[in-house]
């Protein structure tokens, strides 16, 4: 595989290319090998010429936010890691296209998204605050928490192809059922999102902001790193209750435990290693199906070489 191409067309355009990049300063967990190349995106239109070369000289690549919701395998990614820069990335009220309506681009955290929407007495993203991704991260995967979730709220994702051509998906096409979108079926990234929320009272919404992150704060193990609910809630059933009743709050491999403040979190003790998470995750599995005859299902995405 020959990266020199990509490499050299990213830094013409104004992107951060690293070489041999290691993935865990780049995901929550803090674990994963190095990728060949990480390549950090200014805007959109980058993306757009990035895509278009790795199509062109057929080099393998994956799409992430902030790394909030993956498993990075311990020997890396073989290709290019891409991300959007969010740093100077800002939310837009477009007022003259529908009331409510807030163009964000994909690479911005959801936190700022929140809280921009407080400051614009916008409310409806509450749910959201105190999720540990960005914008295009939560849209991918239907992110939600506290009876609410990113499908309540998206008119339309603006995306990119795997040949880098623009296109944009009503909510309609996306598909957005629990923890799942059409985008995890399609070749395709999210550049940015548009939003309707409705209007609010800001102290209303900062109240219940703070009384959200305050459960947040209590009920889980947020010193520790982590990608947050490790499973997804099979129907009839919650993941972690499942998880505390067979006894297994605590259990350890290696440096990966199940959190013994929340049983849904696996969490990265120190020295965690990729395998270890994977060998615990298996491990659960096993005994809840065992025992409940129930398969968890990650809601982690596994991504690279174990």
């Amino acid at each position: 595989m020959n990266l020199t191409p990509l490499a050299e067309l990213a830094t013409r355009i104004g992107c951060k290319v690293t070489e041999n990049a290691p993935l865990s300063a780049a995901t929550t967990f803090k674990v994963g090998g190095p990728a060949d190349l990480l390549i950090d995106l200014p805007d959109d239109a980058a993306a757009g010429q990035v895509l278009a070369c790795c199509a062109r000289e057929n080099i393998p690549w994956l799409f992430i936010g902030n790394g909030s919701n993956l498993l990075v395998g311990d020997k890396g990614f073989r290709g290019a890691v891409l991300r959007l820069d969010g740093h100077g990335a800002t939310p837009v009220c477009q007022e003259e296209l529908g009331a409510g309506w807030v163009y964000a681009p994909a690479g911005m955290s959801l936190q700022r998204l929140c809280l921009f929407a407080r400051d614009n007495c916008l409310t409806g993203l509450e749910f959201a605050y105190g999720i540990p991704g960005t914008v295009g991260g939560a849209v991918y995967m239907n992110a939600g928490a506290y009876d609410g979730c990113m499908g309540d709220v998206v008119l339309f994702a603006h995306c990119r192809t795997a040949e880098g051509e623009p296109c944009i998906l009503p909510a309609a096409e996306l598909a957005m059922t629990y923890r799942h979108t059409a985008l995890m079926d399609k070749s395709l990234i999210v550049t940015g999102v548009t939003i309707q929320l409705q209007p609010g009272d800001r102290e209303t919404i900062a109240a219940r902001m703070k009384e959200l992150m305050t459960r947040r704060q209590d009920k889980q193990p947020l010193e520790y790193p982590s990608a947050g609910s490790f499973f997804k809630r099979p129907t009839g059933y919650f993941a972690g209750a499942l998880i505390e009743q067979a006894g297994l709050k605590g259990y350890t491999v290696g440096g990966a435990q199940v959190s013994e403040k929340h049983a849904g979190f696996v969490i990265n003790r120190g020295g965690a290693t990729a395998a270890d998470i994977l060998a615990l995750c298996r491990d659960v599995q096993d005994a809840i199906w065992a025992k409940n005859a129930v398969r968890l299902e990650p809601e982690v995405r596994f991504v690279g070489e174990f």
